[in-house]
Formats: structure tokens, sequence, C-alpha cells
């Protein structure tokens, strides 16, 4: 069954107006011009097709129908207004699926996440690494960050993190004999390779050449398909990873790894955050996403 109500435009001007006995009082509270609210309350006079005030020099009085209507339309304003609120709090807790680079969640995020559940204890997060890109359409994600430019069709992407790329590896690399001190020096230690990124993602042949060392002396060494796990034998002094600033941060502060060489190649790639564009306005959504930005903006080596 259709329900015909009269114009709600009307109805909001004409309640409050009516509680504040002023259309000057009821422009202030709606965020409008004293003449819009009395336009729409005339139009609701209309389309009701009778008065809803006395108008006079001392102010605005009800005509009987205005009594009437005023209770029961505050009433059926502060139940839509507790509904929504019930729907806002409910979205502001549950689950909240989120989908992360296994390497980026492992060395970034999971070391942060703490402070997360503090701000927010009734989201509950789920985190995942399995699978390509989410495909929001049909997996049960909300939220993802994601390896790339930030130019996914029909997608909201925030940048996170950018990254620059350096050779990082244990302390106790550097002491031994002869010590790691120059580019060409590189040659006489273990590569460790990074096989997981896109094929526009920085491998130690573009840090060489940008470096000024197009070849290795005695090109050897191993290969992972997870940072996470080459930056492990890196710092077990299996040999000279090539690190990607936002996951080397900790490990770099704590002295667990170090940067032997200054020079810093500037990512082409980026972590952005990504969702669907009817995710923007979700709480859950928007809570997790401002609380990563603010993470990202106190890290030290984006």
């Amino acid at each position: 069954m259709s329900r015909k109500l009269p114009p709600l435009n009307g109805l909001k001007a004409f309640e409050a107006a009516a509680r504040h006995r002023s259309f000057t009082g009821a422009a202030r509270e709606l965020h409008v011009t004293q003449a819009a609210v009395s336009q729409q309350v005339k139009l609701l006079e209309h389309h009701l097709g009778l008065g809803l005030f006395r108008r006079s020099p001392r102010g605005l009085t009800l005509t009987e129908a205005g009594q009437t209507l005023l209770p029961k339309l505050t009433t059926a304003f502060d139940l839509m207004q507790a509904a929504a609120r019930d729907v806002y709090d409910r979205e502001r807790q549950g689950v909240l699926t989120v989908r992360v680079p296994s390497s980026l969640s492992i060395l970034w995020l999971a070391p942060r996440i703490d402070r997360f559940h503090a701000l927010y204890p009734n989201i509950d997060l789920r985190l995942t690494a399995l699978g390509q890109a989410a495909d929001f359409s049909r997996d049960d994600i909300d939220l993802e960050i994601r390896y790339g430019f930030g130019d996914w069709t029909g997608l909201d992407a925030v940048l996170l993190l950018n990254e620059h790329v350096f050779p990082v590896c244990s302390p106790t690399i550097l002491p031994t004999d002869p010590p790691l001190r120059s580019l060409a020096e590189l040659g006489n230690t273990s590569l460790i390779h990074v096989t997981g990124y896109p094929h526009y993602a920085e491998d130690w042949p573009l840090w060489l050449e940008q470096a000024g060392l197009d070849e290795l002396p005695q090109p050897r060494g191993y290969a992972f398909d997870q940072s996470a796990m080459a930056l492990q034998a890196a710092a077990q002094g299996a040999g000279v990873a090539l690190g990607r600033s936002p996951l080397v941060e900790g490990d770099l502060i704590s002295g667990r790894l170090v940067a032997p060489f200054e020079y810093r190649l500037p990512g082409r790639g980026a972590y952005w955050i990504v969702y669907p564009t009817t995710n923007r306005a979700r709480p859950r959504v928007v809570a997790f996403r401002d609380w990563l930005l603010a993470e990202a903006s106190a890290s030290t080596l984006t």
C-alpha cells in the first residue's frame, strides 16, 4: 500500500516553527532562511487545505489543527531520529573485514592493531591476505589495502603509504671480512630477491642501475615470494634484501636491520586504501580508513 504523505520539508518546517513559535527560530535550527520556512509552511497548509498558524505581530499561535498535528509529528520525527541513530550505532559495531597484503599486514599493520582496538573496541576486525585483489561484488570484503597506482574503476582509492626501495641487511654482515663498504662489494654477499610483486615494481636490477652499478661481479642469492620471508632471511644474516620503507621501518628502528647504503629509490607503486563508493559513508569503514591514515602520517620512512 502506497503512502500519500504531505511534503516532508513542509512537515519539518511546521514542526520546528511550532516548537519555537517562531519562523526565525525554525530557520536557525534547520539552517535555512526565514522566508524558506514560511514558504514551506504555506505549501503544507495548501496541501492540507487548512491553516496551522495564526500569524500576528506578537508572533505565532497554533490553530486547532496545528495543535492536533504538532505532538504526533514531533513523536514521529523523534522515532525517525532514534531509528537512524540505532542503525548508525549498530554500523559502528560488528565485523569489519579487511584484505591486506600479507607482508604489509605482518610488518606494518599487526604491530599497530592494538591501537585501533583501543579506540574502537566494538569493531570486530577480520584481516585476510588470501587470494588476489578483492572483487567487492563477490567477496565479503569491506575495505582493502592494495598495492598499485590508485586507478581502479568504480572504487574509492585513498593514498596510504608511499615507499622507497633500498638494501637492508643484518648488522652482523657489516663487520665481516671483508666488510660491506661499497656497491661493488654487493657481489661478495648473497642477494635476496622477492618475486611476488607486480611486473612494474622495482627489484635489484633497477636499484643497482639507479645507484650506479649495472651488473654484479658475482650475481647469486635467494628468491622468496613474500617480502616478510625475505626480510626475515636478511635479519638472520643470509644476505642483503631490497627493503621497502613501510615494511622495514620497524626493523630499522629496532636495529634488527640496517641500511648500508644511502641511495633510496622512489617506488613506482604505493599502498592505497580501496573500497566501493557505496562504502564511503559506512561508519566502520570511515573509522578504519581514518585510523590508517593517522598511523601512516606518523610513519618515519614513507
